[in-house]
């Protein structure tokens, strides 16, 4: 079965912690033992595991994309969001995190974080667990 939430981004871009959420659907599963998918179903959006502790993370991998892929160019798309395409490909659209003990199994300062490239907007986040 998946399970989903929605995520209410306020900027064009942005990270925002879903660790806490995706961990209640994963504890309510009843799976002790397995899998946990977190896929996002957006072309302009994407999910990435990295520190949780110190915000300037977010900060700086958020400004690097910026100056690596910048909102203008020589993009051919007409929407005006190529480098949202871009920036959601780059980072990917789902990640796998092991469940032990009905609990997502993180490093210490490992967060999964939804990466916005063209908010803000209303998304969606699907988990899927697997039971070993």
């Amino acid at each position: 079965m998946i399970e989903s939430f929605t995520v209410n981004t306020k900027t064009r871009i942005e990270m925002i912690d879903i660790t806490s959420s995706v961990n209640k659907i994963v504890s309510s599963s009843g799976i002790k033992s397995g899998l946990c998918v977190v896929y996002v179903p957006h072309t302009t959006a994407a999910v990435t595991i990295n520190e949780n502790a110190d915000r300037c993370v977010q900060h700086d991998m958020l400004n690097d994309l910026k100056r690596l892929i910048p909102l203008s160019g020589r993009y051919e798309h007409l929407e005006g969001n190529s480098d949202a395409h871009m920036k959601a490909s780059l980072l990917g659209q789902s990640e796998t995190i092991i469940v032990e003990k009905e609990r997502l199994v993180l490093g210490t300062w490992q967060g999964i974080f939804f990466c916005e490239f063209d908010g803000g907007r209303t998304r969606k986040v699907c988990i899927k667990i697997m039971q070993d």
